[in-house]
């Protein structure tokens, strides 16, 4: 399947820098920061590509998705996020799950845990390339894509009212949404670039446990899916205490095959990969390089 020829995967993604503050100047967009796992969606006559944040082709694992899909107009590009819910929350250890799913696993998981799909831009439309347009416009064209589908796939919510992005704040928290992006009512989409803003309430995040370095029994470091981003990240080196917790909860995984992922400092290591069933709680802290702290294990792997 090829999209329109002025885009097609892989294809890079608008960034977000954090802030400090709820940004209050005028012209300015207000958005739920769902973190889970970003994607984008590519629809032609041919049929439906899913593309991760890392450029990974990850159709085959979201068949749900794939389907819904489908349903877009031809030559439609959306940007957005997706998540599972469980228990009215945003759970993203399920939806790193349902990312690393073989495709004999995918279906059985997206029966199991279906994926939601949160649209928040529209990169083209009818082949159009809408990337050089205002965000204002954009936003209104993907309303209008969007307004006859329905669930799984449907637009982010937005205001212009900064009282009311303030509210989202302060509640959503409860659903498992931890911020807002902030976009300029007039920018262009910027592929690659930290145009965007983000406001978390907290230095913490919870990430997904991919890998260990060193031994299983005694791990060196950890290695980390985040939230709105699939590629591996090495923590910085365990605790005592934590490398003798991680090694309890690593001994009921099943380690799989080797890969490298980057580590600050130390550029590409080995690590041996495990089954995403192991939830830590992080915090990234950046410097000229972002550093991904292990402050603790959240729960025991959930096993099949």
């Amino acid at each position: 399947m090829t999209p329109g020829p002025a885009l097609r995967p892989p294809l890079r993604v608008a960034l977000a820098r954090t802030v400090g503050t709820l940004p209050r100047e005028p012209g300015l967009a207000y958005e739920p920061k769902f973190d889970g796992h970003r994607m984008v969606v590519f629809r032609d006559g041919d049929g439906v590509v899913l593309q991760a944040r890392s450029g990974r082709i990850v159709t085959a694992a979201f068949p749900d998705l794939a389907a819904a899909a489908r349903e877009l107009p031809d030559g439609t590009v959306l940007d957005g996020e997706v998540v599972v819910w469980r228990e009215g929350r945003i759970d993203f250890a399920a939806v790193q799950g349902r990312a690393a799913a073989t495709p004999g696993r995918a279906p059985g998981l997206a029966a199991r845990l279906p994926a939601s799909y949160a649209a928040f831009d529209v990169l083209a439309a009818g082949g159009t390339d809408l990337r050089p347009r205002r965000y204002a416009v954009r936003r209104e064209r993907l309303v209008e894509l969007l307004a006859d589908l329905g669930p799984p796939i449907q637009p982010v919510p937005m205001t212009t009212d900064p009282e009311l992005a303030a509210t989202w704040y302060e509640t959503l928290p409860e659903i498992g949404v931890e911020g807002l992006v902030v976009k300029r009512l007039d920018q262009p989409y910027k592929a690659g670039t930290r145009a965007w803003r983000k406001l978390r309430h907290t230095d913490t995040r919870d990430a997904v446990v991919v890998g260990f370095t060193g031994s299983r029994q005694r791990p060196s470091s950890l290695v980390l899916v985040l939230p709105d981003d699939d590629t591996p990240v090495v923590s910085s080196p365990l605790t005592p205490a934590l490398r003798a917790r991680a090694g309890v909860a690593l001994a009921a995984l099943t380690p799989g095959a080797p890969g490298t992922a980057t580590a600050v400092g130390l550029g590409e290591v080995p690590y041996r990969s495990v089954p995403p069933d192991l939830t830590a709680e992080v915090a990234t802290g950046t410097t000229r390089h972002t550093v991904t702290t292990v402050l603790r294990l959240k729960d025991e792997p959930r096993g099949p």
